[in-house]
């Protein structure tokens, strides 16, 4: 079977990494679809066999969740920069939530963190996974 795991350096867009068990995650994931119009941006679950290569290869456990990922290839960002990238991304009006970038980093992740820590209890957590429709599914790792 052929290595379906995207390489550094692939010509596809950014890949966001998220945990589809989630009801919060797998919410933001059908968001991103619905908004990114250009395709731009491809989707793994943690769950899955893609998207826990790409988790593990940047030395997080796909088991344990505790970021949203977003992966271009060499680059990686998460916590809150992987969120901000993201609508930055799906343009107007969503692009001025990079407003929040003059919050620095190290006061914005842990709130992200927080958050994360507590989104199953808040949210919800999924017996399966989200699945994508048929219409976004080549987006889909």
């Amino acid at each position: 079977m052929a290595d379906t795991t995207p390489a550094a350096g692939d010509r596809h867009g950014p890949i966001i990494l998220f945990d589809a068990e989630c009801v919060l995650c797998s919410v933001n994931a059908q968001f991103v679809l619905r908004h990114d119009k250009a395709g731009y941006f491809r989707l793994a679950s943690m769950q899955g066999d893609v998207g826990a290569e790409i988790y593990r290869r940047h030395g997080m456990d796909p088991t344990n969740p505790a970021s949203m990922l977003v992966v271009e290839g060499d680059r990686v960002r998460q916590d809150s920069d992987a969120v901000l990238t993201i609508y930055e991304a799906l343009g107007m009006p969503w692009r001025l939530a990079a407003i929040v970038r003059v919050i620095p980093a190290f006061l914005r992740d842990p709130v992200y963190r927080f958050v994360a820590r507590n989104r199953y209890r808040w949210f919800g957590k999924r017996e399966r996974c989200w699945v994508a429709p048929p219409e976004y599914r080549d987006r889909i790792l």
